[in-house]
């Protein structure tokens, strides 16, 4: 049995022994003890719930606003999508995709969207090989002075991409490779190669060296314990770079403006077109720039479980 928390009284009466008082009891400058188990209110927790479930709500609503105002105004004529104030209750139609899917304004959609998904995914898997050798000798089989490796890596993000447009014009324009496909996989490959090394370096460094040692000991070569112990043990990371390289890839729109102008021209350099001498097609920007957006959702949702380990690996340690 458990004895109570008793106490002295400090200054007791000449001639009495001092006896122990119980905190809060009479004779004690204590105050009284809150129980450790309080039982709570009937519905208090519940309403906490509530609350937290509409504050989610509401911050999703607030995200996925644009993308709603979007697809209103795309399903709204011309006329009804550039008033001022907007008409939120106007006539819906499909008229604007239907023009988006025939090339309405002159020019077929279908050749900028093959472009941007041939330099996307191309530039995407070169860099995910890359990286992924380049973060196992980061990560695992260091090199010496690595950490000055990984700075010069982020030092190139520094320089503002303009910067570097005129040189690389330059030089695509001595190699003949202005306007295709080739110039953009290199361009986009060298883009997101730092970001893709810092991801995988972060990621292989939670595989247990003790695996790879095991798997050597039992005669694995090195190709083996990529294909078998490496990759498996860093899926979800592979997915959540391969997903940021393809987002970057696919919404670039500088390199792909300057350096291409029919034959190789991608998804969002499409979209510049529906700026005119007429004016701004407020209705087709916003159904071509759905349609556009579509493969960035799709490989997201696909993906969704795996981006979401991958980016949460080495958050806790």
């Amino acid at each position: 049995m458990s004895t109570p928390d008793l106490t002295v009284d400090p200054h007791p009466a000449p001639g009495v022994t001092p006896t122990p008082t119980e905190p809060g009891g009479p004779g004690s400058a204590e105050p009284p003890r809150r129980k450790a188990n309080a039982p709570r209110r009937p519905g208090q927790g519940r309403a906490g719930k509530i609350l937290l479930g509409l504050l989610a709500w509401f911050v999703g609503l607030l995200f996925v606003s644009p993308l709603l105002w979007m697809l209103l105004t795309s399903l709204h004529a011309e006329t009804d999508a550039s008033t001022n104030p907007p008409s939120y209750f106007a006539p819906l139609t499909l008229e604007s995709f239907a023009n988006f899917f025939g090339g309405g304004n002159g020019a077929s959609p279908w050749p900028f969207l093959i472009n941007s998904a041939v330099a996307a995914i191309v530039s995407t898997l070169i860099v995910l090989v890359l990286s992924t050798m380049a973060a196992y000798s980061l990560a695992i089989r260091r090199i010496e002075r690595w950490s000055d490796v990984l700075f010069f890596l982020l030092s190139t993000k520094m320089l503002p991409m303009v910067a570097g447009l005129l040189p690389v014009y330059l030089v695509a324009k001595s190699f003949g490779i202005l306007d295709t496909w080739l110039l953009l996989i290199i361009i986009y490959s060298a883009m997101n190669m730092p970001i893709a090394v810092w991801m995988m370096r972060s990621f292989l460094a939670e595989v247990p060296v003790e695996v790879l040692e095991a798997a050597e000991l039992d005669g694995a070569r090195l190709p083996r314990v990529f294909m078998q112990i490496l990759l498996p043990l860093t899926a979800p990371g592979l997915a959540a770079t391969a997903l940021i390289c393809f987002i970057f890839s696919w919404n670039e729109l500088l390199f792909a403006t300057v350096l291409t102008s029919t034959a190789a021209s991608t998804a969002p350099v499409f979209l510049t077109s529906f700026v005119t001498s007429q004016g701004l097609f407020l209705s087709q920007v916003c159904a071509a720039s759905l349609i556009i957006s579509v493969p960035v959702l799709v490989a997201g949702i696909a993906a969704q479980d795996k981006l979401v380990q991958g980016l949460s690996m080495g958050a806790v340690k």
